[in-house]
């Protein structure tokens, strides 16, 4: 990261997040609409939320002498595209966007962050089978802190007769971070989703979750302090989340946020409640 990097504003870096995934997702959308092409999309979509994430109180008592966790507002771009060939999905984060880069108030716990994730499956001809890959990446400007998470493997895309969607996955991880950069042990996880309808209204249930394992002990050194509260090699992460589409344009949920050995706490378990207002775009 760059001197150049730090030092720009918190809304630079907005316009900067909102120019990059919006040339990432419309992109596609352009190709001419007169012929069948490789990069006219079969399915998208794109919004723009507000969102409130709320720790409960255990998980500010558990964290609060390593990587102490406090609520936060964040501002989040996502969207996401599927071609007969593959599928991409993307967001960006804005937590506490109208902070300073380092929140005097809060001891730094409050201060501006970005956090970004791109994932995509390349299909493996007519199977269900892909090559999978995805790119996590979070940024404590306050702190001068990073860390990126790059995964490659395999993934399975299957939908079942009553509508529920799985798509699992598998691979190796390699990170790069403030205190190591190399490769760290492997991840397996899933996104899952269910649409139906109660009362006359249409709602949604998702799942994100994220095991990573065999993580390497200089990693688990050098980003879990202090050093001898080194985290455990496996680590937890996801959210489970309910959600209801009042209209196209409109959709508003609940979720629970869950993980364990990760976030930069050791060996506790951390769960807080994000709600969220999306603008649908697409």
């Amino acid at each position: 990261m760059t001197a150049r990097t730090h030092s720009r504003t918190p809304s630079s870096k907005i316009a900067l997040g909102a120019g990059v995934l919006g040339a990432m997702l419309t992109t596609p959308l352009m190709a001419d609409d007169t012929q069948s092409s490789p990069l006219d999309p079969i399915w998208s979509f794109a919004n723009v939320s507000v969102n409130y994430l709320d720790w409960s109180n255990g998980t500010e008592a558990r964290t609060s002498s390593n990587a102490p966790k406090s609520d936060f507002m964040f501002l989040e771009i996502e969207g996401g595209a599927g071609f007969s060939w593959g599928e991409f999905y993307g967001f960006f984060d804005f937590e506490n966007p109208t902070n300073d880069q380092f929140d005097e108030s809060s001891g730094g716990k409050d201060n501006f962050r970005t956090a970004g994730k791109i994932t995509s499956h390349i299909y493996l001809g007519d199977s269900p089978l892909s090559i999978y890959a995805h790119l996590y990446d979070f940024r404590d400007y306050g702190f001068e802190s990073r860390e990126q998470d790059q995964i490659l493997g395999l993934g399975y895309r299957t939908t079942f007769d009553n509508g529920l969607w799985f798509k699992p996955f598998i691979g190796a991880a390699r990170v790069q971070s403030n205190g190591y950069t190399g490769m760290n042990g492997f991840m397996a996880g899933w996104v899952a989703g269910y649409d139906f309808s109660a009362l006359n209204q249409n709602f949604s249930v998702t799942n994100w979750h994220e095991q990573t394992f065999g993580r390497d002990d200089e990693y688990l050194t050098q980003n879990y302090q202090p050093p001898e509260a080194k985290a455990g090699s496996v680590g937890t992460n996801g959210a489970l989340s309910l959600w209801w589409h009042p209209s196209d344009l409109i959709t508003t949920g609940i979720q629970y946020r869950y993980s364990e050995n990760k976030l930069g706490t050791p060996d506790d378990y951390q769960n807080a409640m994000i709600y969220s207002v999306k603008l649908n775009l697409l």
